[in-house]
């Protein structure tokens, strides 16, 4: 059972333990204030560039990684603050100060004097500045929360691709240019696909290298071989034809015999290559009599010829990657793309002979170019004969200027030269010796003795 005396005691006990507990708080929250805003704006920031990032991050991940810093910031704080923190002996000093109890307090702590009677309000003399003690806080809350939730966009890294050979995305192109027309097989199609991804399939720094170069070329030249030889069978085979269907009648049989043997040779080939009509052209052109076409509908014998011209073109179209045909090299050799050559342009010998172009060609008919092969000749100057100009002011004349040209003639002594004696002290020698003996002076002459024994 407490006495009086005693309660009092721990009545005022407890009001200074709870002034100094408000005290020490109040250190702790002015020691946290601005690292806490500068930690809040910060850790916004972090949290942002995180979520951009790393657009997978988990939230609840990012919110307690950020309550754990502030933690962290607010125990070293705490230990920071530690130093000016006030003991409850000291807030009964700060009562007794602010209630003017003249040391009423202290000595009844030191057991002096009585503990006086416990008023209805204790103040200690300090009151909380909420606006001081609630923003720093308040604000890095509302930063972290900003950074958590704030809407940002994910940063999508853009896919840096190493510049490949060029010939790939060319040979590509034109596979894909060959792959739309539906008048080709497109087994050949797939195989070169498949033979492109495996050079793409090497590493990066590989793609140039001397081995990667060297099978795309190979690579280039059989496609454009390949190519090459559709176009020249399909061509060879459709102009057959077309000349048996014409000339059926006039014809004769060596002149119809030689159309069919290109005709069987051309599809020959067609078969042979690895690139091939699609096999519905193909077939047909296997269950075609050449000998009987005036027997097949002329509309039927028209749309066969139209696929084979069709797929003719798709192949002149894509020629080894360039998918540009050969139409601006006629055009820089020929002008504008008509030569002036005899012949309709299709190299037949018996022709149009009044139309334009430069022809095909062909093992009877020459080279079917046209006779300007780097385009129209110019037009001839008439310049003339080179005339030389003559100053007559020699005061401008510089060194090395021509002044004057003339002919002339050598002058030669004729004059009767009589014989010497071979020991004539006279004598003025002939050819070189005259030129060392009698056109240098004595050192000279030592000199030369000297090295040539003479």
């Amino acid at each position: 059972m407490q006495t009086p005396s005693e309660k009092l005691r721990d009545a005022w006990t407890r009001h200074a333990a709870a002034v100094a507990r408000k005290i020490n708080l109040a250190w702790w929250i002015q020691t946290l204030s601005t690292p806490l805003v500068t930690v809040g704006l910060v850790g916004a920031c972090v949290l942002l560039l995180i979520r951009r990032e790393a657009p997978d991050s988990q939230a609840w991940v990012l919110g307690l990684s950020a309550f754990g810093t502030v933690a962290l910031l607010a125990g070293i704080a705490w230990l920071v603050a530690r130093r000016r923190f006030e003991k409850p002996e000291q807030s009964l000093v700060r009562i007794e100060a602010s209630m003017r109890l003249r040391n009423a307090l202290s000595a009844a702590k030191a057991g002096v004097a009585p503990w006086p009677e416990l008023p209805p309000k204790v103040d200690a003399g300090v009151e909380w500045h909420w606006q001081r003690v609630l923003i720093p806080p308040f604000a890095a809350l509302l930063f972290l929360v900003a950074g958590l939730f704030f809407p940002v966009s994910a940063r999508t890294n853009p896919v840096v691709d190493k510049d490949e050979p060029l010939a790939w995305a060319k040979l590509e192109s034109d596979l894909q240019r060959l792959d739309e027309d539906k008048t080709l097989d497109e087994t050949y199609i797939e195989e070169m696909k498949k033979k492109l991804e495996e050079l793409r399939a090497q590493k990066e720094e590989d793609w140039f290298s001397h081995s990667s170069l060297e099978a795309t070329d190979s690579l280039k030249k059989e496609h454009t071989s390949q190519v090459d030889k559709l176009e020249r069978e399909l061509e060879r085979a459709d102009k057959a034809l077309g000349n048996l269907e014409k000339n059926a009648g006039g014809m004769s049989a060596a002149d119809k015999e030689k159309l069919l043997n290109q005709f069987d040779q051309a599809l020959q080939g067609l078969q042979n290559g690895a690139l091939k009509p699609n096999s519905k052209l193909l077939d047909q052109l296997k269950q075609l009599d050449p000998k009987n076409l005036g027997q097949i509908p002329p509309d039927q014998l028209q749309q066969l010829r139209d696929a084979m011209k069709k797929a003719g073109k798709a192949c002149k179209d894509c020629q080894g990657g360039d998918c540009q045909g050969d139409e601006w090299l006629d055009e820089l050799l020929d002008g504008d793309g008509k030569g002036k050559g005899g012949g309709s342009g299709d190299g037949d010998k018996d022709g149009d002979k009044d139309g334009e172009g430069a022809g095909k060609g062909g093992v009877d008919r020459g080279p079917g170019h046209s006779p300007g092969m780097l385009g129209a000749e110019g037009k001839k100057l008439d310049t003339g004969d080179l005339t030389g100009l003559e100053s007559k002011d020699l005061s401008r004349s510089l060194p090395g200027d021509l002044l004057q040209l003339q002919d002339g003639e050598h002058d030669v002594d004729k004059s009767a030269v009589g014989s010497h004696a071979g020991g004539e002290a006279g004598a003025t020698g002939d050819g070189g010796d005259r030129v060392w003996k009698d056109a240098l002076d004595p050192d000279e002459q030592k000199a030369m003795k000297k090295f040539f024994g003479q």
